[in-house]
This record gives C-alpha cells, sequence and structure tokens, in this order.
C-alpha cells in the first residue's frame, strides 16, 4: 500500500511539474499583442501585400519564392513607411492543424532603417496542401501590432 501511495504521489507531482512548465511557456506560443489589424485580403502566395497601420504608415511584407513552398529556403522582406520599429518577427501557424512553434526575427538592413529581411522555412503537411497564417509583429517601441497574412503551400 505504501509503494503504490508513493507512486501515485510522484506521478502527481510529476503532472503537476508538467503543467508548472506549460503555464510558464505559453506566453510565447501566444504572442502578447497591443493592436491586432484584421486579416489582409490580399494572398502572400501571388504577391507582396501592404497594410496601413494604425499611425498612417504603411507595413509591405513579401516572401520569396511563389508559390511558397515546403521545406525550402523562404526570404520574407518587411518594408515600413513613415514609421519604425525595434523588432519584427514573423509567426507562422496553420489554420487548421497545429505545425509547431516558427517565429523567426527579421534583421533590420544596414543602412536601410526601414528594411527588415530574414529567412525560414516551412514543414510539409501529410495532406499535401496547407493553409498559413504569417503574422507579422511589429514592436514600435510603444506598442506590438499584430498584421496577419494568409496563404497556402502545395498547391
Amino acid at each position: 500500500m505504501t509503494k503504490k501511495l508513493l507512486l501515485d504521489a510522484a506521478i502527481l507531482l510529476g503532472l503537476a511539474g508538467v503543467g508548472i512548465v506549460g503555464y510558464q511557456l505559453a506566453p510565447q506560443l501566444n504572442p502578447k499583442t497591443d493592436i491586432a489589424l484584421p486579416l489582409s485580403n490580399c494572398d502572400l502566395g501571388r504577391e507582396s501585400c501592404v497594410v496601413m497601420l494604425p499611425d498612417g504608415s504603411q507595413l509591405e511584407f513579401s516572401i520569396e519564392p511563389r508559390p511558397i513552398p515546403a521545406l525550402k529556403e523562404l526570404r520574407m522582406l518587411a518594408v515600413l513607411r513613415g514609421s519604425t520599429a525595434r523588432k519584427i518577427e514573423v509567426d507562422f501557424a496553420g489554420t487548421t492543424m497545429k505545425m509547431g512553434y516558427n517565429r523567426p526575427t527579421l534583421q533590420r538592413q544596414a543602412g536601410r532603417g526601414d528594411r527588415f529581411a530574414g529567412q525560414a522555412s516551412l514543414p510539409v503537411c501529410l495532406t499535401g496542401t496547407m493553409e498559413w497564417d504569417a503574422t507579422v509583429l511589429l514592436d514600435t517601441g510603444n506598442a506590438v501590432i499584430a498584421a496577419p497574412f494568409r496563404f497556402v503551400t502545395g498547391r
């Protein structure tokens, strides 16, 4: 009876530990944003997309090559017009299936304070076609703005 009680206690402590770790890591999976823009109707898989930011400035975002493939190196470019940013990240998430954490940071281009570039790759989906949200997370220093875009891989 004592061994069974100790085993049950160990299992409960293990589950509690997993819960605490999950609670601590949850904010990384769902980024904190101050302003969430509506989903753009622009298709990143076909063209560069431009959205208006709340302060009247513009964000242009593109991913190449097009159409956007899975398992290949992607080149991302974000260009700000009329605004500045401290940091830009792109959060990739499958719309119908969890595909893991994928949030690369774009680097400011030397001598071009309004241009940020980076690389990423997307996992392949077993069904062949996958719909993705690419949410550009723009940290202005005063607020974090989320600008979501949608595209499909594997067409």
